[in-house]
């Protein structure tokens, strides 16, 4: 992919910025689950600044937040079928360069580097997990809910691993489609 000037300013904006400036309160949805529908279709591009998509946004938020050990959600894992999705890796322990809470609307990866295979796991694929590669640098270009702001932000690690599942779910992919077969994927581990 062709090199792509990312400001600071882009990182920072993001890193600024908190589930307050939707100003609404977020309600905590249902999340779908495989096989449904809605999470193998790609969703629809959207406004930013639109009113249902800002409710959409905090919903998301509030959804993540209830939800143990979940670093991100898309919109169509609680039956959306649009381009939105959160992410928040702060607290996790592969996590290097972390942007804390934000949303994004139809974002895209617009450069990526060096591809890394871990293991991934799903709300709406709550059994099992599955080795899954995936770039471990990434820039990803967005918008954010409710002002409209365009922004470019560079990531790493865990953080990149999470923007690109989320963006994936938005195309209408799980992170099965994209395990190598049967034999990367595993039932998922149960600690008491």
């Amino acid at each position: 992919m062709s090199a792509q000037a990312v400001s600071p300013e882009g990182s920072a904006r993001l890193a600024a910025w908190t589930e307050a400036e939707l100003g609404v309160e977020g309600t905590v949805r249902d999340v779908v689950r495989a096989p449904a529908g809605v999470l193998s279709s790609r969703g629809a591009d959207v406004d930013p600044t639109a009113p249902e998509i800002v409710r959409l946004a905090a919903d998301l938020v509030a959804t993540m937040r209830v939800s143990p050990g979940c670093v991100g959600l898309a919109a169509n894992q609680v039956g959306e079928g649009v381009r939105v999705f959160c992410v928040d890796v702060t607290e996790h322990p592969k996590a290097r360069t972390t942007h804390g809470t934000f949303v994004l609307c139809n974002a895209e990866v617009v450069e990526s580097s060096r591809n890394e295979k871990a293991r991934e796991g799903c709300m709406s694929v709550p059994d099992f997990t599955g080795d899954v590669k995936r770039a471990s640098r990434v820039t990803v270009r967005g918008w954010i809910p409710g002002t409209g702001e365009e922004v470019l932000v560079a990531t790493d690690a865990f953080e990149a691993r999470a923007l690109q599942h989320e963006i994936d779910h938005t195309d209408g992919l799980l992170f099965l489609d994209r395990v190598a077969g049967a034999h990367a994927i595993y039932p998922r581990q149960t600690y008491l």
